[in-house]
């Protein structure tokens, strides 16, 4: 596979698929029951995603094949 840089099709899709997820989150959050809620507003939750989320992309960079 050629070395190329991202062209602007793919920073689309990828910027289009992170607001979908944002939007399915917000909607999900918003049908959920008032003790789950409170859990994930008033808890480190969002933290803890954030921080599993950035490890998987850190370790997925550190492991990705090098050409």
């Amino acid at each position: 596979m050629a070395d190329r840089q991202p062209g602007v099709r793919e920073v689309l899709l990828v910027a289009a698929v992170a607001v979908i997820v944002v939007l399915a989150a917000a909607a999900l959050t918003a049908v959920l029951p008032t003790g789950v809620q409170a859990v994930v507003f008033h808890t480190p939750l969002l933290i803890l995603v954030l921080l599993g989320g950035t490890a998987f992309v850190l370790w997925r960079i550190l492991h990705a094949p090098h050409a």
